[in-house]
């Protein structure tokens, strides 16, 4: 038995992190109803891709791709169905949540898995940061839906707009105070956020951008 064995290419997150930040911003700027089932497609496909550059077993891969194909049509259904209403919006906005929580795993198992550190690995870390946001998000999307009383204290308008930049006011702990949580439960979920977002951060990205190597001090 060999005493070093070759380690696995780092995954290729250069174009998963494009996919996050071009689904962000068409969120950011399109107020109508639709981009609810846009974003189920994108963030699928961000899905796929971090599985695609994960070391899961060829059998993990099917099952997920499966529920993918599977998932997408009708969960964009539900996101813009009138008939449904807030329960089809809702099951569409945890059903995102979860692909993206599964999304977070695969990247991170993979990140930490590769020994040396390179630029892949610092676009996979900012791709899992960016994922954890929206992940938040859509579960504050759900929370809304299913809660029936609304997740922003009266007077707070809540969308797909709104939730998302919340999560991320809260995952780097701005703070800004425009917009709250009106019950104990979302309340609870933001404070995971933010602890989630700094350990995240004093963690996993400061570990890898004090290990960064350009290919030539690897050399050396």
């Amino acid at each position: 038995m060999p005493l070093w064995q070759p380690q696995p290419a780092p995954g290729r997150y250069g174009a998963l992190l494009l996919v996050l930040i071009a689904g962000y911003l068409l969120s950011a700027f399109i107020t109508q109803h639709w981009v609810e089932a846009l974003q189920v497609v994108i963030f699928t496909v961000a899905m796929v891709l971090a599985l695609r550059s994960s070391s899961v077993s060829r059998r993990a891969v099917r099952v997920l791709l499966f529920v993918a194909v599977i998932g997408v049509p009708v969960m964009s259904a539900l996101s813009v169905s009138t008939a449904t209403g807030d329960t089809g919006s809702g099951i569409a906005s945890l059903w995102t949540g979860l692909v993206l929580l599964v999304a977070v795993v695969l990247i991170v198992h993979r990140v930490l898995a590769f020994g040396t550190v390179t630029l892949q690995s610092i676009f996979g870390a900012i791709s899992a940061y960016l994922i954890v946001g929206l992940m938040f998000a859509s579960f504050f999307a759900a929370m809304d839906r299913f809660g029936g009383g609304g997740f922003f204290v009266p007077g707070e308008h809540a969308n797909t707009q709104t939730f998302q930049y919340f999560s991320f006011t809260t995952l780097t702990t701005l703070g800004y105070g425009d917009f709250t949580a009106a019950q104990n439960s979302g309340r609870a979920v933001a404070v995971l956020e933010a602890l989630t977002g700094q350990v995240f951060l004093a963690t996993l990205v400061a570990r890898l951008v004090a290990a960064f190597r350009t290919p030539g001090d690897r050399q050396h």
